[in-house]
């Protein structure tokens, strides 16, 4: 199977990401390998457990472990501070100690909600991901950034926690919705942009959801060996990391602005990724026609190019302000030169007035 390791020399911390189809059906070998202590809280949600959960509990306690499980409701809004209180009641309830082990089972909200609460239960347990959608896959469970929501805005309580493994099978994303297909799509066309034309033109090259998942383990692999190169290189998000932000300074506001209702993730990193290449060409910092490539390959996904609503562009920029990426009064903001070639640019909220008169795709 493909293997990828991920070592953050800084911290001299080091785990493998096993991509392998029906990976899940050997959950319970792949964790006794790395764990040899007695209890697993695994957490997932409640779409998730319906689907894989069975299959995943009866491995760990084939394996001999002593298991419980946390399910949490599905949705961006699980990922909140508030919901922490009752999932660490539930470890100390069931006894965890800092020689056991949580497992997450599900998407990027349970992947970050998860982490963080090993990040912080007893100042740190391990855990392992086990991510079950195409974006938690190719992004959020590499990395170790994890978090939570507040009212006020997107992770800005978090952590930089790494996990003892990830384990990933593609063939969990044929349960996917076609919406949450392409929610994860808008992340690995993200990765094309930044660092890797050819791979953002095989991209263009497919034309269904059929043909992403006839190439679906070369894609997982290329993406996550793309996040790892980075991440090694600057774990804490302070420089060559920043990159990875393409979209998101836009994404995460749009996200919030709607209480993380009307837009999922990847529509709204798909609407930030062309506002800004738009903005960005407008001022000839990006090549022309970059943005008209990406609305081409973004509507192919099934992802929106601009918001409904135009008029709430305006309202939206108030949330920049909040975004972790504002640093002694500038913003960075994340670029492209053309396809393929990403830069940090060092602004502020300014940047953006194109958008007060509602969008400049409209």
């Amino acid at each position: 199977m493909p293997e990828i390791t991920v070592a953050i020399p800084a911290n001299e911390t080091s785990y493998a990401l096993k991509i392998e189809k029906q990976l899940l059906d050997k959950v319970g070998n792949e964790i006794a390998q790395i764990f040899d202590g007695s209890k697993i809280m695994v957490v997932t949600d409640e779409t998730v457990h319906g689907y894989y959960g069975e299959t995943v509990l009866n491995q760990l306690k084939t394996a001999g472990y002593d298991v419980q499980c946390i399910v949490l409701p599905p949705g961006e809004q699980t990922k909140a501070f508030s919901s922490m209180p009752n999932i660490y009641s539930q470890l100390i309830e069931f006894g965890l100690t800092r020689s056991d082990l949580i497992i997450a089972l599900g998407g990027g909200v349970v992947g970050d909600i998860t982490g963080f609460a090993a990040a912080t239960y007893l100042r740190g347990i391990s855990f392992v991901q086990i991510p079950t959608t195409l974006l938690a896959q190719v992004d959020s469970s590499v990395g170790g950034k994890v978090g939570v929501d507040l009212p006020e805005g997107k992770n800005l309580v978090g952590a930089f926690y790494h996990p003892k493994l990830v384990l990933i099978d593609p063939l969990v994303l044929e349960t996917l919705t076609d919406l949450s297909f392409a929610d994860g799509m808008a992340e690995v066309i993200k990765y094309g942009c930044i660092k890797d034309e050819p791979f953002f033109n095989l991209l263009m090259d497919l034309s269904s959801r059929e043909e992403v998942m006839e190439q679906i383990e070369y894609i997982i692999e290329k993406c996550c060996t793309i996040k790892k190169e980075v991440v090694q290189a600057d774990e804490k998000d302070t420089s060559e990391r920043m990159l990875l932000n393409f979209g998101h300074t836009l994404g995460h506001a749009i996200e919030a602005y709607y209480n993380y209702e009307t837009y999922s993730h990847g529509q709204g990193i798909a609407i930030g990724m062309v506002e800004l290449s738009k903005i960005a060409e407008e001022k000839s910092l990006t090549k022309s026609g970059t943005t008209e490539k990406i609305i081409s390959i973004l509507e192919k996904n099934h992802l929106p190019t601009k918001l409904a609503e135009p008029r709430d562009y305006a309202k939206i920029l108030t949330y920049i302000k909040k975004d972790k990426k504002n640093f002694e009064g500038s913003l960075n903001v994340i670029l492209l030169n053309e396809i393929g070639q990403a830069q940090k640019l060092k602004t502020n909220r300014q940047f953006f007035d194109a958008l007060k008169t509602g969008g400049t795709t409209n």
